[in-house]
């Protein structure tokens, strides 16, 4: 869905300025994104396998929820949103537990540039796996990994490759507080 976005300015910041999410990827232009992981209190952590028809990394394993941030949205009423329309289940915003915001712009194309202020959110996952639905249209699969296998896949880097190249910091920071959580 090619929806309207914010533009943020170098440090994150609301510029009052919007447009469409094609618009600002074509241009390169800051705009605000949610990633909620999810994780069990036995130490298990969510991850989806992102759709095969994706624009960037079809096929990766990533963050348990992702997505953009519509124009004029609350940032943690889109991590909600986000979260019911990827993997079915029902959260509130005092369920999220936020741990940054993280500057990423990556360069897929020459017409398409990912530039984007990640809103990092942690959430208990209190629901069996059979119990989520995906959303058909952006995850391919869903599954449950030991945070340890994670840690050493990622920060590791033993199998980096097939996650979503978010960067080690990124995933040690992320790793780390699941800790303090399991």
């Amino acid at each position: 869905m090619d929806e309207r976005v914010d533009i943020l300015d170098e440090q994150g910041n609301p510029t009052g300025a919007s447009c469409l999410k094609s618009e600002a990827h074509r241009k390169g232009l800051l705009h605000p994104t949610i990633h909620v992981w999810l994780y069990t209190k036995d130490g298990r952590i969510l991850l989806q396998q992102r759709g095969k028809h994706k624009d960037t990394h079809p096929l990766l394993w990533d963050v348990s929820v992702a997505g953009h941030v519509s124009s004029g949205e609350d940032i943690e009423w889109a991590a909600v949103r986000e979260v019911q329309e990827e993997v079915g289940l029902t959260i509130s915003n005092t369920d999220l537990k936020p741990i940054g915001k993280v500057k990423a712009i990556h360069k897929i194309a020459e017409d398409f540039i990912d530039a984007e202020f990640h809103h990092i959110f942690l959430c208990e996952l209190k629901v069996p796996l059979s119990k989520l639905t995906k959303q058909e249209s952006e995850v391919e699969a869903l599954k449950l990994v030991p945070l340890l296998q994670f840690a050493e896949e990622t920060w590791g880097m033993a199998r980096v490759e097939k996650y979503v190249p978010h960067g080690t910091e990124y995933y040690k920071t992320v790793i780390k507080e699941l800790k303090n959580r399991i």
